[in-house]
């Protein structure tokens, strides 16, 4: 069965961390991935014990430390802007080590105006290619979320992950309105399925999006990371947060 965390981007933005382990603990959510640029903080200018007091804390809660959510991107037309989202992944695989993380998320997103579509997936590809080796030395996971306009849709994406061509190099799935086919999740479940390692799930009421095939699915290949709610902040967030958790309980395959 899967693991039940949030996406601090956005129900739980302006939350410190000690808040997000309290109120997680008792709405009985397992986990959380921690949004770079929020008021929690977590972020590379950490010290040394700035780090280990937040490792303590976590290892102190029954909430896990699911992963780090980066915006770090890598289909810019500039080599130099390529390069500096390399460098600064790279300074995040080093946080997520330290904190006890095992994983960081990425993303594309998009294709530059004017970029021929196959050398760009081939050129984020090449990014991940890169930084996957980096991460694996330190035991740290790159996760990309399936994101970006053309770069979500799931046949490009799936290109982006060949290309990729790293057994440390994974799909975080996005839960997108593209995703669905004529009802079904089945055609780009099936280009990228192994390769999921996290899942981000939105808002559990949308009938348009399939979620008991996307559990039935999971289910079927075991999968047993986290699935992440990363929907929109509430004027009473704790409420929005324990309907969630019944819903995705509900959604739960019984067989």
């Amino acid at each position: 069965m899967s693991l039940l965390g949030i996406v601090t981007y956005n129900i739980a933005k302006d939350w410190d961390l000690p808040t997000i382990l309290k109120r997680l603990e008792k709405l009985e959510y397992e986990g959380v991935e921690l949004r770079t640029g929020h008021a929690h903080k977590v972020e590379v200018g950490l010290s040394k014990h700035e780090r280990e007091e937040i490792r303590k804390r976590f290892d102190d809660s029954p909430v896990e430390l699911a992963g780090l959510g980066s915006a770090f991107e890598f289909q810019s037309l500039d080599p130099s802007e390529v390069k500096r989202n390399i460098a600064g992944t790279k300074e995040y695989v080093r946080l997520a080590h330290d904190l006890g993380s095992p994983g960081i998320k990425v993303r594309p997103n998009g294709i530059p105006k004017g970029a021929d579509l196959d050398a760009t997936l081939r050129q984020i590809g090449a990014a991940l290619h890169e930084i996957g080796r980096d991460a694996a030395d330190f035991g740290v996971e790159i996760r990309v979320e399936v994101h970006g306009a053309t770069t979500s849709l799931l046949p490009n994406f799936a290109k982006i992950m060949s290309y990729a061509d790293s057994d440390n190099v994974f799909a975080c799935w996005n839960s997108n309105p593209s995703d669905v086919q004529n009802g079904s999740i089945e055609a780009g479940f099936n280009l990228i399925g192994p390769k999921i390692r996290e899942v981000h799930l939105r808002d559990l009421t949308d009938a348009a999006y399939p979620w008991p095939d996307l559990f039935a699915r999971l289910k079927k290949q075991n999968y047993q990371g986290y699935t992440l709610a990363e929907i929109a902040e509430s004027a009473d967030p704790e409420r929005v947060l324990r309907y969630f958790r019944a819903l995705w309980m509900a959604y739960q395959p019984r067989i």
